[in-house]
């Protein structure tokens, strides 16, 4: 650089003065720096804004998926708050509700199964059948036999019924 300069110039020019040709090292140098430091920040940006899903991966997947959700919208809407509750989420266990439950379901299950084949209800010493007797005012005294439940009307479900064994005559 020096056979190049005018004869008024130093001979000696500091690195960050261009070259006659237009090269020059401090620009080249500050955009490479300017470039690592950016990917760096970046790395440590996405690093610490991943920190709540990290912390919650230990626990539950609802848990999990939750705080990964409060971490997306922070990140892209930049609402901090999301963050700060994906933290706090994070570090909190919340408790097992769904153990109990399929516990009590499960229990329940084998129960049903266990007593699928049979009857809840006592069987009758007695099935001999019924008569009904409706009482209405068209005939008060008359006996009707039960006709069972498809085959009711009107009349004979708003009037009071009284059953009564059946006398058998010898």
């Amino acid at each position: 650089m020096a056979e190049n300069a005018h004869e008024l110039a130093p001979h000696h020019l500091p690195f960050f003065i261009p070259a006659a040709d237009g090269s020059d090292q401090m620009m080249t140098s500050v955009l490479i720096g300017l470039i690592v430091i950016v990917v760096l920040l970046g790395t440590f940006y996405l690093y610490l804004h991943s920190l709540p899903e990290r912390l919650a991966h230990k626990h539950g997947r609802i848990q999990f998926e939750l705080v990964a959700v409060l971490g997306l919208l922070a990140l892209f809407t930049h609402n901090q708050i999301f963050w700060v509750a994906a933290l706090v989420l994070a570090f909190v266990q919340m408790p097992d509700f769904m153990t109990p439950l399929e516990s009590i379901a499960n229990s329940m299950s084998k129960l049903a199964k266990r007593s699928g084949n049979e009857s809840c209800e006592p069987a009758q010493e007695n099935p001999e059948p019924f008569e009904t007797t409706v009482a209405s005012e068209a005939a008060p005294s008359q006996p009707v036999t039960d006709p069972g439940p498809a085959m009711a009307t009107q009349a004979a479900a708003d009037a009071p019924v009284v059953q009564t064994e059946k006398q058998e005559d010898k």
